[in-house]
């Protein structure tokens, strides 16, 4: 079609508040190269833009668009066949039977121009393309249980680790946790579950912090064209490769430390586990998110108890044996934060209950459906609240114990609490999102005060 002929055709887009596409017009159709039943209810507008635009202007544009009442601009989108095409598009917010009500979504009116566009991305964009790509954002939830390890120590003091070993653990880390979300995103798409996923939560302008952050669904980078298949796979070889570089470093600077190879050894295994897992997560034969519960458990134990045990080992500067006290202690460090961690990953299947029951992705929220799964989480939420009263009780002594006991158990109490409430109230319904976001609140605020106490008072 040429653009002689889509010069004066007006493509009409309405969306939700998710970008969900909910109607199109016949021009949209004819100018998108999409029929509307491949789209409606299944698509997100995003998949009209490069994703660079979507990643640097989309949510300036709707800011702008709902403080100005609309939003004019020239861009660059994409057709059905791949070609790209510059358009002026005016984008307005919609209400529910007036601007009283609650806002519903936007309104995109494009129409096709005879003109370049040329849209530069800046440096900051393409930062952030690579944290899109490999969610490092998320890459938290693995360094948080690191640095309490390293807290714990600090706290009890005369020089128990070694800060270099330290830094080579959280890169060693931090390496292993990006292959293990790019072959995630790799395994997702090569086996439908992405393309299955049609309801999936992204923050938007929901949220400050993780403002326009995917929440559940992968990264779908793939889909905004930020990298291609074989480039995810790629990049998370080179991941796997720099960290195995780094825990060559670890395992020596153990060495060195302690004279033996005891804490090198038991720290290896433990990394072997946690890589195989990572990679098996959504890798076939096993696919453990898959696996009736073993996601979770796996999810539990290689971002809480082993996680804090194999940094111990990294790290330390004196010989742990196994099943000593230190070696407890350490498991039981983990706990909160497994649990905690394990509810992100949990929350954040329900909104793919649809898509993942459809593909075979039976974890618990599929396996026991969204109703019944709620109990999950508030048993999660429970047990890390135990578990502070036995780390109080049987670790910590003085300002800390009291600390725990007076400060960090009420606050995990408190906000457990508002979680657990929305969770039970809107656990079938988009407005869920909200609890979404609060649950990685939840765990960056308790990660933050519980590091804090465990470095800083005697």
């Amino acid at each position: 079609m040429s653009i002689q002929k889509n010069i004066c055709m007006k493509s009409v887009i309405i969306c939700d508040m998710e970008g969900l596409i909910t109607n199109m017009n016949e021009g949209a159709e004819k100018v998108f190269g999409y029929p509307s039943d491949e789209l409606v209810g299944i698509k997100r507008v995003s998949i009209f833009s490069p994703g660079e635009i979507v990643l640097q202007n989309v949510l300036g544009w709707l800011r702008d668009a709902n403080e100005t009442g609309e939003h004019e601009t020239k861009t660059n989108f994409i057709r059905k066949d791949g070609s790209k095409f510059a358009a002026k598009i005016k984008i307005t917010p919609n209400f529910a039977d007036g601007k009283d009500n609650p806002q519903t979504g936007y309104c995109g009116i494009t129409e096709v121009i005879d003109e370049e566009v040329n849209i530069k991305i800046n440096w900051v964009t393409k930062i952030i393309k690579g944290v899109a790509i490999t969610r490092v954002g998320f890459a938290s939830a693995s360094l948080f249980p690191v640095f309490s390890v390293g807290c714990y120590y600090a706290g009890i003091g005369d020089s128990l680790f070694s800060p270099i070993s330290l830094t080579l653990t959280t890169l060693g880390i931090l390496f292993f946790h990006l292959f293990s979300n790019l072959y995630n995103d790799y395994f997702d798409v090569t086996h439908g579950t992405d393309e299955a996923n049609t309801e999936y939560f992204n923050a938007g302008m929901d949220s400050t912090i993780l403002q326009g952050a995917q929440l559940s669904g992968g990264s779908r980078a793939v889909e905004l064209g930020l990298i291609s298949l074989k480039g995810t796979k790629s990049l998370a070889n080179i991941m796997f490769i720099l960290g195995l570089a780094t825990a060559a470093g670890i395992l020596y600077m153990s060495f060195l430390n302690t004279g033996s190879t005891n804490n090198a050894y038991y720290a290896a295994i433990i990394a072997l586990v946690g890589v195989l897992v990572g990679y098996f997560y959504t890798a076939k034969p096993i696919r453990l998110s898959s696996r009736y519960g073993l996601g979770e458990l796996s999810i539990f134990l290689s971002f809480g108890p082993l996680l804090t045990l194999g940094t111990g080992f990294a790290i330390a500067n004196e010989t742990i044996q196994l099943y000593s006290n230190e070696f407890y202690n350490l498991l039981l460090l983990g706990v909160p934060i497994g649990l905690l961690t394990t509810n992100i990953l949990f929350i954040n299947q329900y909104p793919d209950y649809a898509s993942d029951k459809k593909v075979g992705k039976n974890h618990l929220v599929v396996l026991l459906g969204k109703k019944a799964s709620r109990w999950i989480y508030g048993l999660n939420l429970i047990f890390a609240v135990g578990s502070l009263y036995f780390i109080a009780e049987n670790i910590l002594t003085g300002t800390k114990q009291i600390l725990f006991l007076y400060m960090l158990i009420p606050i995990t109490m408190f906000y457990s609490y508002f979680l657990l409430s929305g969770l039970f109230k809107y656990y079938n319904s988009r407005k869920l999102i909200k609890y979404n976001i609060h649950t990685i609140y939840f765990h960056m605020l308790f990660s933050f005060i519980y590091m804090i106490i465990l470095a800083n008072f005697q």
